[in-house]
């Protein structure tokens, strides 16, 4: 059976364009899910416990299907326990063809791959901007603010929830400038 999986998102609100698409194969059903949403995906989560081994989920493109690589992975992963595949008509996926790896292999890869580049990109901007003596990190609390707790805390006349209130300064950051 094919199941045509489809979602409305920005370019296609209405999923006129991805329903041209999915006229180009013999849809058995066709699922729609009612908003883009992608926190509520309720429509795709009944279509992944109701797949059967040989189902087939035809989607126009990767992004109707899945909101992020990680999400991809999950998907993939469910339909490969149910036996079941993914057909994308933009990327022309077919995970019912023999690869020397398997389409969710090579996703997996790019999601490391994905999470590396982001990884040192940040770690290479972070060095750049100490270099340029920026500051990095969370922004300090005002010196007054500071010293202003650490008197409050030395008096022994206030509680260390009252001088969170009053300063701003939380415990930690507090017991932080003390050991200094």
């Amino acid at each position: 059976m094919i199941v045509g999986y489809m979602r409305p998102y920005f370019e296609d609100p209405t999923c006129e364009k991805q329903a041209e698409a999915l006229k180009t194969y013999e849809t058995d059903q066709v699922r729609i899910e009612e908003h883009s949403s992608s926190k509520r995906r309720y429509v795709l989560d009944q279509l992944l416990e109701d797949i059967r081994p040989g189902d087939i989920i035809l989607v126009s493109h990767l992004y109707v299907l899945a909101d992020s690589t990680r999400h991809l992975i999950e998907v993939l992963n469910a339909l490969d326990t149910k036996q079941a595949y993914l057909l994308s008509i933009r990327e022309d996926i077919d995970t019912r063809q023999a690869l020397n790896q398997s389409f969710r292999d090579i996703v997996q890869h790019l999601v490391a791959l994905q999470s590396d580049v982001v990884s040192m990109a940040t770690r290479e901007g972070l060095s750049k901007a100490k270099e340029l003596g920026k500051q990095t990190g969370r922004p300090r609390k005002p010196d007054e603010n500071v010293k202003r707790a650490i008197d409050m805390y030395q008096s022994k006349q206030y509680s260390l929830s009252e001088i969170r209130e009053q300063t701003g300064i939380s415990k930690s950051t507090l017991y932080r400038y003390l050991e200094k």
